[in-house]
């Protein structure tokens, strides 16, 4: 009989402690002081062998909870994946660069704790960070198997653009088009690695813009999947990607099968069903609410200088 083994996480990082506290030859060092890194990271108490470990990343003006609480975070678990949260300084409004430290930590935590490569979903400027941290971070392409991103402004979106006019938060000017960031973000290769990637967006996006005629959420080189090529005419906007059962079923596709979801094997009887099962929509009010903080782009402490490019991407 095979006995399922369980590897505690507290032990795990500790044992491993001062080896991730450092920095692993070729990746920048972390800036951010361990004890905030650890702080932020809210995983399960302890990682079974024979369970997939996923990591959420929320986006602008959220936090975990608001994002993922009543969504992926708790319909994931029972369906046998141990689940990880990362909760990213100042919601999600400060810089960027910064903000994907979180993520580099993280990933190494739980795969130094999992022994296993880690799948990632990330929600809007949630799927920004992780990129971010695959891209200057060369050693956790070997430790990331999916990244999965709903509705991130990859390109930047001219929702940014407008807002950034007058001067906004250090996030929002980092997602204009035509930011240093973006440009840096998608240099050299925009899917570096043995990682598989997929972009989920949809055309009814209020935040994230343009989606035609070149969408800002696709990536060159990832399985890109448009909400309304699965199910035509569905009405998806940017909060509904993180409940909607379509874009579920290409979130699981992607992390059950090899390689990035496949809009082939996608099951058009899906598109009868609004929300995946579990949802707990009534949770829903407070996500939206939360995301009425778009005001906060002018009335949080502003600039319209953009945060200057770390050392280590202006190469």
């Amino acid at each position: 009989m095979n006995r399922r083994s369980v590897i505690p996480v507290a032990l795990a990082l500790l044992m491993l402690a001062s080896a991730s506290a450092g920095c692993t030859p070729g990746d920048p060092p972390l800036s951010v002081p361990r004890s905030k890194l650890a702080a932020a990271l809210s995983c399960p108490d302890r990682f079974t062998s024979d369970r997939q470990s996923v990591l959420l990343v929320h986006g602008t003006f959220t936090n975990p909870e608001e994002n993922f609480g009543w969504n992926y975070a708790g319909v994931l678990p029972e369906r046998g994946y141990d689940v990880c949260t990362v909760r990213l300084p100042g919601r999600a409004l400060e810089d960027i660069q910064v903000a994907s430290e979180y993520v580099v930590f993280a990933v190494r935590q739980m795969h130094a704790a999992s022994d296993r490569r880690v799948d990632i979903l990330g929600h809007s400027q949630g799927g920004l960070e992780p990129r971010w941290a695959l891209r200057w971070w060369p050693s956790l392409r070997t430790q990331v198997d999916d990244l999965v991103t709903l509705a991130s402004p990859h390109h930047g979106t001219v929702v940014a653009d407008a807002a950034a006019v007058n001067g906004c938060v250090p996030a929002c000017l980092q997602m204009r088009r035509s930011a240093r960031f973006i440009a840096a973000l998608n240099s050299v290769d925009e899917t570096p690695g043995p990682v598989s990637y997929t972009a989920v967006y949809t055309l009814t996006d209020e935040l994230v813009q343009p989606v035609a005629p070149t969408p800002t959420a696709a990536l060159a080189g990832a399985s890109n999947i448009l909400v309304q090529d699965l199910c035509p005419g569905r009405p998806v906007d940017h909060v509904g990607v993180v409940y909607d059962a379509a874009v579920h079923d290409m979130v699981i596709d992607a992390f059950t099968r090899r390689g990035p979801a496949d809009p082939d094997r996608f099951d058009e009887e899906t598109c009868a069903q609004v929300a995946f099962d579990g949802v707990d929509e009534a949770a829903l009010p407070g996500f939206v609410a939360a995301l009425d903080g778009m005001d906060e782009f002018s009335n949080t402490p502003n600039s319209r200088d953009e945060p200057p490019l770390k050392p280590y991407a202006r190469s």
